[in-house]
């Protein structure tokens, strides 16, 4: 990459794009994945391991979260355009998506703990398979870690770059949030012993309960930019054709 193609890209618009890219995907990433909530069920799964298997648990679980972030991020929205399905119909879908599951994490999160509790503990089983990194990807990085909710977050966020604005710029601040998402995801996971004890299941609530207040600001948001990109393209079509 030459020095020119860095300065443009970091230089004045485009590093604002990132900047504001980034506040937006961080606190929607962070609040869909929950990984004080996720940890407090990850020391669950582990119970009985020693403490490096663990580490290494959690280091593979959070490579796999990243690359499946990272794909959804890049690529979602280009496979949805494929097959029909337009951008202003995936922000409206996801922010739906978003936004519902923001209001159940508020009203309701022990039964979103419990139906985490059932993919991360296969059927009230901790972790037991011969190689415990077979379980890394499934069920600990999908669908606990990384279910369709985020899946569909990082769709709606990949795809709505602002017409005009740098690309790069844009998936790069998102991708950047995603890698401190995952990185947090290491950390919780592999303190999951220590956060435990220091959080209990009530701080753990409180923080999920906080953290579901701004997911569902942020999707009423996706779902707004959606509504009003149906609207411009409505309002397009009517002046075009009168």
């Amino acid at each position: 990459m030459s020095a020119d193609f860095t300065a443009s890209l970091f230089s004045g618009g485009a590093a604002r794009v990132a900047t504001t890219s980034f506040l937006l995907s961080f606190p929607a990433l962070f609040s869909i994945v929950n990984p004080f909530g996720a940890s407090l069920i990850f020391a669950q799964a582990t119970a009985g391991r020693s403490r490096g298997e663990i580490f290494a648990l959690a280091r593979l679980v959070a490579f796999y979260s990243f690359v499946l972030m990272v794909v959804s991020i890049w690529c979602g929205g280009k496979v949805l355009v494929f097959f029909g399905v337009t951008l202003n119909a995936l922000r409206v879908a996801g922010g739906t998506v978003v936004a519902v599951r923001a209001w159940g994490l508020l009203q309701t999160p022990e039964s979103i703990e419990a139906q985490k509790e059932k993919q991360a503990l296969q059927g009230g089983k901790t972790v037991r398979s011969p190689n415990w990194s077979d379980a890394a990807f499934f069920p600990l990085a999908m669908p606990f870690t990384v279910g369709p909710g985020t899946i569909a977050v990082a769709i709606a966020l990949g795809s709505g770059c602002p017409p005009g604005e740098p690309f790069l710029a844009y998936e790069g601040g998102i991708t950047f949030a995603a890698v401190c998402v995952v990185l947090i995801v290491w950390a919780t996971y592999a303190g999951s012993e220590t956060l435990v004890s220091m959080l209990g299941v009530t701080g753990t609530r409180i923080v999920s309960r906080m953290a579901a207040l701004v997911l569902l600001c942020i999707g009423v948001q996706i779902l707004a930019s959606g509504v009003q990109g149906f609207a411009v393209d409505m309002w397009h079509h009517i002046k075009a054709s009168g």
